[in-house]
This record gives structure tokens, C-alpha cells and sequence, in this order.
């Protein structure tokens, strides 16, 4: 496993869970294990810490991941559908529209991303850019969080992916092309 492709267990410490939720990671796993949830999906696990447990859709999502990687019932990069998908986020000082542009204008996000096989789908200026990555093989979702006037959350997520490889290349690439394309953008601003 790349030092990019780490399970959620080790993204999210054991004493920050248990400070948000009341449990930490095993009691979490010995709870959900007692419940039978290797026999279920991952909505219905997750509905059931809602539900049942009173944890915070958040958390509930994070720990049934969690539960989903440690069991064996799926891996890093993983969806609950079996897809490998990746993500990646960065934070721009640059306005929302200007990090939609840097997307759908091909001029501009060739400067960034010269070698990005790229095709959008759809872009909402400000809001969010749907793409297909590779000829179609892949698709790319963007979606902006304005944090001020000038200052920008760029969350993408990779998906459709082939495999667990993929998942590792593409993660280390989205981190340096999002890099790349703060600098770009706040160098111009």
C-alpha cells in the first residue's frame, strides 16, 4: 500500500473518534460486530449508527468505512459499490469562478493540467465541473466551496477507476496538479 492509500483508521486517531462519538475504533468494530454487520450494505450499517447509536451522519460514514476496510469488505480507495475512486482538496485564494475557469477553459487548465486528458461535461461558475478523464474511461467531479470572496475549497474526486494502483497513482497525481494550479491561481490574483 502507498503511503497515500491509508485506511481511514489511521486518517481518523482513535482518541479524536472516541472524543466525537464516545467509542474508539474497537469498541466501534465489537458493537457493529455483535450487530451481524459483515451480513449487511454499507447505507444500512450507516443507518444503523444513526439510528440506533445516535452518531452524527458524519461519523457514521467514517466508522462504517472503518468497520468495511478492517473486515475485509473493501479496500483503500474502495466505494461501497466496488468502484475505486480517489479524492483530493485543496484550499485557493482565488475566487470560486476563477477555480471553475481553471476546470472548464481549456487555455487556462492547460497550464496546470498540460497533459490532462480532460473532457468536461458540465461546469456550474463557482459551484462544481463534471469531466470524463482518459477518452471516457474515468470521470472527474469538482466541487467549489467558496470560503470568503477570494478564497476557495477545491474538492475532486477520480472515479471509475481500474484499480487499486490506479488509486495510488492518481492520488499522488490530483495532490501535485492541485498544487500546480494554486500556484497558478495565486499567482495571477
Amino acid at each position: 500500500m502507498s503511503p497515500a492509500a491509508k485506511k481511514i483508521t489511521e486518517k481518523l486517531s482513535d482518541e479524536a473518534l472516541a472524543g466525537a462519538t464516545g467509542k474508539g475504533w474497537a469498541a466501534w468494530f465489537a458493537l457493529l460486530d455483535a450487530w451481524g454487520a459483515t451480513e449487511r450494505g454499507h447505507a444500512e450499517i450507516a443507518r444503523h449508527l444513526v439510528d440506533a447509536e445516535g452518531v452524527s451522519g458524519w461519523h457514521a460514514q467514517s466508522i462504517t468505512v472503518g468497520y468495511e476496510q478492517e473486515r475485509g469488505m473493501r479496500a483503500v480507495g474502495q466505494s461501497s459499490t466496488g468502484d475505486w475512486q480517489v479524492s483530493a482538496s485543496k484550499t485557493v485564494n482565488a475566487p470560486a469562478a476563477r477555480c471553475t475557469a481553471a476546470f472548464a477553459e481549456e487555455e487556462l487548465r492547460r497550464r496546470w493540467l498540460p497533459d490532462g486528458e480532460l473532457e468536461v461535461r458540465t461546469h456550474r461558475p463557482g459551484k462544481s465541473v463534471t469531466a470524463d478523464w482518459g477518452g471516457g474511461t474515468s470521470r472527474i467531479e469538482v466541487y467549489l466551496t467558496p470560503k470568503g470572496e477570494a478564497k476557495t475549497q477545491i474538492g475532486l474526486g477520480h472515479t471509475k477507476l481500474p484499480d487499486a494502483d490506479a488509486v495510488s497513482a492518481y492520488k499522488d497525481f490530483w495532490r501535485e496538479r492541485l498544487a500546480e494550479l494554486k500556484t497558478l491561481l495565486e499567482s495571477e490574483g
